[in-house]
């Protein structure tokens, strides 16, 4: 392959800045270009008919907006003789600065256009690209690129040319074949004139309209079949950068709105405005027939971060085996006779199954977002392309926008500050909020009303307080029993037609003002499906606010699922609902009674932990009651599925009450097993649920199993400090039991060494965990039996008549797992069931 043929791959990509006409061009062009034309030529030569078919054809090229003209076009049709192009059967051509230039393409949003010079020769390297962009940069005036200076000797020997290739190309040595498949390519922008008599006419019609041409300029946008377009997003090219904020310029390219970010380019597929957050999938898994992920995204300096909801379908590379009995989506194109290279969801469950992640070479986590609809068996019949093209959530930050379309705005940032631009004007935060104007408001009345308006407003303040209040504590019972009252509020008659009937409605202003408008200072935590904001209402409760992520689809049947559950179940060990948003809120929240004391995580291993705070006797009372309150779900029918420390609340008395009901699914009667989308939380996921997602009650007990060792070690769920083997606890307790080495799980400020009783309850609730952490659903005992148990060992045996357990730290030669014979106890208390003698050596 030749030099020249080397070189030519590179493709040449330039651009330049849209130059804006304003009304001063648009009049400009109406009298100095269209009245005297219409003065000087004959009425035929203004047949507008023939220009009403746009777009239109162009030899190879169709879809031809203006301002191009030709064919059988007249030049009225177009933008002026700049703009024409030549026609023919297997070639579309335009002239520019004396150079005919074979067109490529033309996209009409981004006003840019490819050409091929005509006349390359394969066996010259002339001066002939030299000139054409010099030519072009000094003569053109509708085709510019904006940095002349960008040289590189790529072409020929002795002179540069302005470039942007990649590395990766295919070599190939035809030289028809490089110009056929656009090798050598120029990409400029063109400035496209006006439609002088359409233009004038609307800027002055939108002008009489409107006295801010700001707010017409940021009307909201399309790209395609996309979501709506407007602030903080913008399209540059078809809106100015005021209208959006930084870093979200959107680029609407063949009909698809992309977003470059982080050296990364994104198919944008949905845009929630109401929480800030939107979709996205990377581009190359629509262009790639088997896209390889080689890094882990990251979206530092920008203003994006990942959403909580997004799963990690994990790539693993060059691997020497491959998992056995666990499913995985194969990358056929990243793999070989030797090494294999494979996607899995959840990787800590590899471990499970003692699948060891030293025996691969690198691995990348990529975010999705999966669909609630997606039916399961059919997500693990996908490949993984399909998988990744849906997606994973972004969350944005950027000025809110809500009280400026609230008042009939458009957003918009300029001159470094949020602005509202109005019909009139533009403003600071919304449409008429003029300070100036307030102010001088203000004073009026207060110079005019004095002392007595004073006490009026204090009065109808007063008023208002209570009657908000009223409305906000509305009990079913008054809302059912007149639906015709005349004193409920058509929004609350709305809402209990097609809400649930005994839960208290709340005003969304009430609990916006309770959380100092979800000041991020009063953030409590993470919940399932929505952040939680501590609040204090207007009548003095203390109360902790969800704020869902998502006002949605998907999200509303959330929020009706956790309020259809959590109105029918009252415990003393649950967290009792206060109250919620009507579903056609601006955003739906639920309003829990606020527990003061932390959670069970805070205080094992987080912020509130101390040595010694949390002895034994309390440790056990949480356990119990913990266990009372998921057996009442299940005796409801009722799977927690995200059972853990961290939504194990505390009160002042160390009470518990068990929390985030977000990731709950009422488990219908007809069935043994719903199958959903992975969910839960690394290290308290059940393992059999990782293989056929089916989620049982024995899911529940499996993570309960994991907080008994909580309990027992004071250690986190998961933690990557520790040796591989040890990062999930749930592995770190089974290998303990088994190989009789619970002293060296056991928080040693409990006592365990030193006190017998605390000794001999610290193994049964070992036993118990063991059993509850099976790897088998079936080897696990009920929610009942853990409580009953859990109640025993708490009374010392006096709750139910049970054989004595022994010391599962004590030596025994004939310990052996039982796997199959169900129940499954742990190594020593099978030992100790072949003993009729008690062992105190341990």
């Amino acid at each position: 392959m030749n030099i020249l043929s080397e070189r030519l791959l590179r493709a040449l990509v330039v651009r330049m800045d849209i130059h804006i006409h304003m009304l001063l061009t648009s009049i400009s062009c109406l009298f100095f270009i269209t009245l005297p034309q219409s003065l000087s030529q004959p009425p035929s030569v203004f047949n507008y008919s023939a220009c009403k078919e746009w777009p239109y054809n162009c030899g190879t090229l169709s879809g031809i907006f203006y301002p191009f003209w030709g064919e059988n076009r007249p030049p009225h049709c177009g933008g002026g003789e700049a703009f024409r192009l030549s026609c023919h059967d297997d070639i579309t051509t335009i002239l520019i600065a004396s150079h005919n230039l074979m067109v490529k393409n033309i996209h009409d949003t981004t006003r840019t256009m490819r050409v091929v010079p005509t006349d390359l020769d394969p066996n010259v390297c002339s001066l002939q690209s030299k000139n054409i962009y010099d030519d072009i940069h000094a003569k053109a005036t509708h085709f510019l690129y904006p940095n002349p200076s960008l040289y590189s000797n790529n072409i020929c020997e002795g002179f540069e040319t302005p470039h942007s290739f990649s590395s990766s190309l295919v070599f190939s040595s035809s030289f028809s074949n490089l110009q056929n498949q656009m090798i050598l390519q120029i990409s400029f922008h063109y400035n496209k004139p006006q439609l002088c008599i359409i233009t004038t006419i609307l800027f002055l019609a939108t002008t009489v309209l409107s006295s801010n041409p700001k707010f017409e300029a940021c009307s909201p946008r399309s790209c395609g079949t996309g979501p709506p377009i407007k602030y903080p997003f913008w399209i540059p090219y078809e809106q100015e950068p005021f209208c959006g904020y930084p870093h979200f310029g959107i680029t609407c390219m063949d009909k698809n709105p992309i977003l470059r970010t982080s050296n990364y380019e994104f198919l944008v597929k949905d845009i929630y405005y109401s929480n800030s957050s939107f979709t996205v999938a990377n581009i190359d898994v629509y262009e790639d027939k088997c896209p390889v992920p080689l890094y882990n995204y990251t979206f530092d300096q920008t203003p994006f971060t990942y959403s909580s909801e997004n799963w990690n379908l994990s790539f693993f590379y060059n691997c020497s085996t491959e998992p056995i009995d666990y499913p995985t989506y194969e990358v056929d194109c990243a793999k070989n006779a030797t090494h294999f290279s494979f996607a899995v969801f959840h990787k800590e469950a590899l471990e499970h199954k003692n699948y060891s992640l030293n025996e691969c070479q690198f691995m990348v986590n990529t975010p999705l977002n999966i669909n609630e609809s997606v039916n399961i068996s059919s997500l693990l019949r996908m490949n993984y392309t399909e998988i990744l093209k849906m997606g994973f959530v972004l969350n944005w930050t950027a000025p809110d926008c809500h009280y400026c379309e609230k008042s009939g705005g458009r957003c918009g940032f300029d001159g470094n500050q949020f602005l509202c631009f109005c019909k009139d004007k533009s403003y600071l935060k919304s449409c008429g909020s003029d300070p100036r104007k307030l102010r001088l408001i203000i004073g009026v009345v207060s110079g005019v009303v004095g002392a007595l308006g004073m006490g009026i407003i204090g009065f109808l303040c007063y008023r208002r307080k209570k009657n908000r209040y009223a409305i906000s504590y509305i009990q079913s019972r008054s809302l059912s029993s007149d639906p015709s009252s005349k004193d409920t509020e058509k929004g609350v008659q709305s809402f209990t037609q097609s809400f649930v009937p005994g839960v208290p409605l709340f005003l969304y202003d009430e609990l916006e003002e309770a959380t100092n408008y979800f000041d991020s200072s009063k953030e409590l935590g993470e919940g399932g499906f929505g952040t939680v904001y501590f609040g204090k209402l207007r009548d003095g409760r203390s109360v902790a606010v969800k704020r869902l992520y998502e006002n949605n689809f998907k999200r509303v049947a959330q929020f009706m699922n956790e309020i259809k559950i959590l109105a029918k179940l009252v415990h003393p060990n649950l967290v009792k609902l206060y109250g919620c948003t009507s579903r056609h809120s601006r955003e739906l929240l639920l309003v829990y009674e606020y527990i003061p004391n932390g959670t069970v995580a805070d205080h094992l291993h987080g912020q509130r932990s101390k040595p010694g705070k949390l002895p034994w006797h309390i440790r056990m009372k949480i356990a119990v009651e913990t266990a009372s309150a998921l057996n009442f779900l299940h005796h409801k029918d009722v799977i927690h599925r995200d059972v853990k420390t961290n939504n194990i609340l505390l009160d002042s008395d160390f009470c518990v009450k068990v929390a985030d009901f977000g990731l709950s699914r009422l488990f219908p009667d007809h069935v043994t097993h719903v199958s959903t989308a992975p969910q839960g939380t690394p290290g308290y996921v059940d393992p059999e649920y990782h293989q056929c997602y089916q989620l049982t009650k024995q899911s529940d007990v499996y993570s309960f199993g994991v907080v008994l060792v909580e309990l027992i070690s004071s250690l986190p769920a998961v933690d990557i400090t520790r040796h591989r083997h040890e990062i999930n606890l749930s592995n770190m307790a089974i290998n303990k039991i088994h190989n009789q080495a619970l002293h060296e799980l056991v928080d040693p400020t409990l006592g365990f060494e030193s006190d017998f009783k605390v000794r001999k309850m610290i193994n049964a609730v070992a036993e118990l965990a063991f059993q509850c952490l099976q790897s088998s659903k079936e080897m696990r005992p009920s929610m009942e039996e853990v409580v009953e148990t859990l109640k025993d060992i708490q009374s010392d045996g006096k709750h139910k008549s049970q054989p004595e357990v022994m010391d599962i730290t004590s030596t025994a030669d004939d310990v052996v797992l039982l796997k199959d014979d169900p129940p499954p106890p742990s190594p020593d208390s099978n030992a100790v069931s072949k003993s009729t003698t008690p062992n105190a050596s341990g």
